[in-house]
């Protein structure tokens, strides 16, 4: 399943909803890509970046939002 713009939106959206808890703690996370085969690149900024739980957040966290959220999200990857 192809990621098109539409579906890059979509991750951004999601990604808007689940922010302000982020933000909240003093991190931020950014979009980085959505490639083809359903994988979402993101950052991780702010408190998160060198967060141990970041790891945590990212996969209970943000994935599991994205996939939710978004179909054909397959896996969420910190760059």
């Amino acid at each position: 399943m192809k990621m098109a713009k539409l579906e890059r939106e979509k991750v951004e959206a999601a990604l808007g909803q689940i922010r302000p808890a982020l933000q909240a703690d003093g991190g931020d996370v950014l979009l980085v890509d959505v490639t083809e085969d359903g994988i979402v690149r993101v950052k991780m900024v702010g408190a998160c970046a060198g967060c141990p739980m970041a790891k945590m957040t990212l996969t209970l966290g943000v994935e599991r939002a994205l996939r939710e959220r978004v179909p054909g999200v397959k896996r969420v990857e910190a760059v």
